[in-house]
């Protein structure tokens, strides 16, 4: 895959200005400007991924705490219903 890339940036030296509405990037190469995308693609992904874990780690954790107070719960029952039947 190295090997790949560094073919590409070998045959794709020509710069490339970017102009993203706002602002006009000085001219770079093509592959440069190729790796920065994946880069920033990379890091938005982890970013995003992580927003959902987080939300889901919390998701979870209520959960448990959930199941522990109906455990709890259903103990309690257990031994009233226990006290009553003697």
């Amino acid at each position: 895959m190295l090997a790949a890339g560094v073919l590409f940036a070998v045959q794709n030296p020509q710069p490339v200005a970017l102009d993203l509405l706002v602002i006009d990037l000085a001219p770079r190469s093509l592959a440069l400007w190729l790796l920065a995308t994946l880069a920033l693609g990379g890091l938005l992904g982890l970013l995003a991924s992580s927003i959902i874990i987080l939300r889901l780690r919390g998701n979870l954790l209520l959960a448990r705490r959930k199941l522990e107070n109906c455990k709890v719960e259903l103990d309690r029952l257990r031994v009233a219903g226990l006290k009553d039947g003697d």
